[in-house]
C-alpha cells in the first residue's frame, strides 16, 4: 500500500463523499500551542479533528498509548467513518502527528487509510483554500475495528527482542538523544538507546518543507543505516509519535509490514533494569 497523498491528489477528490479528512494535529514535546484553536483558525475543508488523546488508553501512565479496541470503535464511529472510507490524516506542521494517526487507524484495521504530504503547511503553500470554524459533523455509526497486532509491539516483546534479535530496531529520536549526549525532555529517563537499535532520526526522511524523500532516497537511507529488506522492523522514539514517521517511510520505500512499540523510550528509560547503552 502507498501511504501518502499528495495535496493535487487531495483537491482532486475533495468533494467525494466517501474521502474522510481528519487534522490529527497532537503536540510533541517543546510545542505549547492548542490545536483545535488553529483548526478552528484554518483547516482544509470538510476536515473533522481527530484527538489523539482522546484515542488513547485513559488509564495508561504513559503518554497517548493505543486505546483498546471499543475505545476505538466507539470514537471513530462517533466521527461518521465507515470501514469502506478513504481516510486521510493531516497535521498542522510537525509531520508525526498525522503518520501516528494513520499508524494507528491501520493497527485497528481501516483499508484505506493514508498521510497527506507536506500536511497543512503544503496545503496552504499550494494555495489552495481553507475555512474557519467548527469542524464538519457526519452521523454516528457503528464501526467494525479489525486489530492486526503484529503492528504494535509492547515491553516484554522489546526485551525478547533484544535478547534474540527477532526484528531490527530503528530509534527516531535524533543523535544526541540516542547516544545519550543531551538528557531527555521527559524527566527521570535514562540516557542511551536500546542495545543494537539503529538511528534514523524521523527528520532524515523529510525534506527541508516537511514532505517524504521520494521512494529510492529512502530506500537508500534504510539500506545503508542496515535495516534488512526481508524482515519487519520495529520502530520506537520518545513516546511513540515521531517513530510513525519511520512506518510511513518504511511502507512508501517498500518494506516489510513494520512495527511501532509503543511505550518507547517513555516506557524504556524509566525502567531501572532495562539495558540501555550509549555505543554505536
Amino acid at each position: 500500500m502507498f501511504p501518502l497523498f499528495s495535496v493535487n491528489e487531495l483537491s482532486d477528490t475533495l468533494s467525494s463523499e466517501n474521502v474522510r479528512l481528519f487534522d490529527a494535529t497532537a503536540l510533541l514535546p517543546g510545542e505549547s500551542f492548542n490545536p483545535y484553536t488553529r483548526f478552528e483558525q484554518a483547516h482544509i475543508p470538510g476536515s473533522q479533528y481527530f484527538d489523539g488523546d482522546e484515542f488513547s488508553d485513559p488509564e495508561s501512565t504513559q503518554p497517548h498509548t493505543v486505546p483498546t479496541p471499543a475505545r476505538f470503535a466507539k470514537l471513530f464511529g462517533q466521527l461518521g467513518v465507515r470501514d469502506t472510507d478513504t481516510v486521510v490524516f493531516y497535521d498542522q506542521g510537525n509531520v508525526a502527528s498525522a503518520c501516528r494517526a494513520w499508524w494507528l487507524a491501520r493497527l485497528f484495521g481501516h483499508k484505506s487509510v493514508y498521510v497527506l504530504d507536506g500536511g497543512l503547511p503544503e496545503w496552504q503553500r499550494n494555495n489552495l483554500p481553507t475555512v474557519e470554524g467548527r469542524a464538519s459533523t457526519h452521523a454516528v455509526i457503528a464501526y467494525q475495528p479489525r486489530p492486526h497486532y503484529k503492528r504494535l509491539k509492547g515491553l516484554g516483546d522489546m526485551l525478547d527482542c533484544i535478547l534474540n534479535d527477532t526484528a531490527p530496531i530503528l530509534d527516531a529520536r535524533s543523535a544526541d538523544r540516542f547516544y545519550g549526549r543531551t538528557p531527555e525532555p521527559r524527566p527521570g529517563l535514562a540516557s542511551g538507546h536500546m542495545p543494537g537499535a539503529l538511528n534514523i532520526p524521523f527528520k532524515r526522511i523529510l525534506d527541508e518543507k516537511g514532505c517524504f524523500l521520494p521512494t529510492e532516497q529512502l530506500r537508500h537511507i534504510f539500506l545503508e543505516a542496515g535495516v534488512p529488506e526481508d524482515r519487519g522492523a520495529i520502530t520506537t522514539c520518545g513516546s511513540g509519535m515521531t517513530a510513525s514517521v519511520l512506518n510511513v517511510g518504511l511502507c512508501r520505500a517498500g518494506f516489510p509490514d513494520s512495527a511501532l512499540y509503543d511505550g518507547s523510550w517513555a516506557e524504556w528509560g524509566a525502567i531501572p533494569d532495562a539495558p540501555v547503552t550509549k555505543d554505536a
